[in-house]
């Protein structure tokens, strides 16, 4: 008997969702009120599924596309607010500040490791280095921010990076907001090149068989491939921001782009 396209998408959702159940759980979220808040996340992907088609958004229409009743719809409707957790603004300024530190030249040294930077006016210095992303925000406030995410540290007039990238140390609320940035785009673009006929760059290397050291080593081999691509991309990343930002209008500059990587090891028996 033929398996249903809708049966196979639905089983490779649920295993898709094992790892993030067990985050729910992990953080006092059960079933009863994950169901209920996945009425809203079928509602939004509905009212963007008929945008998308160029069909009218009303509510009957939204109701038989999602499977969610109507009466549920005029609810989230009246209570439309915005997410408490949006902390994406903050984190995208921190990020854009660490990106242009490890690949501006003014910022790195000849062995392509992140300076020490001074406060003050002038080239080569921090308030140079964050006026080159926004001149409406404080450099005190950048530094702040930078130092409570346990980017940076401050000592004798020098500010140092302690990563090699963005991966904050600190703040719960910060690491899920990246864990939700990284695994949706990840997810998008596998299910774009599915269904919407593109073709993002979405691949992986796998093997089995592998004794926990082998695993460790793969690890590290992995983390050192990532730092020399981070660059590459990043240095391309940063000099077509520049560009655009000095030669295109802001109205089509609407585009985002994600790129990244990841590692997992565990037994096989615990996927």
């Amino acid at each position: 008997m033929q398996i249903s396209r809708s049966t196979i998408v639905l089983e490779s959702a649920l295993r898709l969702l094992k790892p993030l159940v067990r985050l729910l759980l992990r953080n006092g979220v059960a079933y009863p009120a994950f169901s209920v808040a996945l009425k809203r996340v079928f509602l939004e992907a509905a009212q963007d599924e008929l945008e998308t088609t160029g069909a009218v958004k009303t509510g009957s229409a939204v109701s038989l596309l999602s499977g969610v009743h109507r009466r549920d719809i005029r609810i989230k409707t009246r209570n439309n607010s915005k997410d408490a957790t949006e902390l994406a603004p903050a984190l995208n300024m921190a990020s854009q500040i660490v990106a242009r530190w490890l690949t501006d030249r003014q910022f790195i040294g000849e062995d392509g490791t992140a300076l020490a930077l001074s406060r003050g006016e002038g080239p080569g210095t921090f308030d140079a280095l964050v006026a080159g992303i926004s001149s409406d925000i404080r450099p005190k406030a950048v530094l702040d921010e930078l130092t409570r995410l346990g980017i940076v540290t401050e000592a004798d007039g020098k500010i140092c990076m302690v990563t090699n990238g963005f991966a904050p140390s600190l703040g719960f609320e910060e690491m899920v907001q990246l864990l939700q940035a990284n695994v949706h785009d990840h997810l998008a673009a596998a299910c774009a090149n599915l269904h919407d006929n593109k073709n993002f760059l979405e691949q992986a290397i796998f093997v089995d068989e592998l004794s926990e050291a082998s695993a460790r080593q793969l690890h590290v081999v992995a983390a050192q491939a990532w730092r020399q691509t981070f660059k590459t991309v990043m240095q391309e990343a940063q000099a077509r921001f520049d560009h655009d930002a000095a030669n295109c209008p802001v109205d089509p500059r609407v585009h985002r782009v994600r790129f990244g990587s990841y590692f997992y090891a565990a037994p096989n028996e615990n996927p």
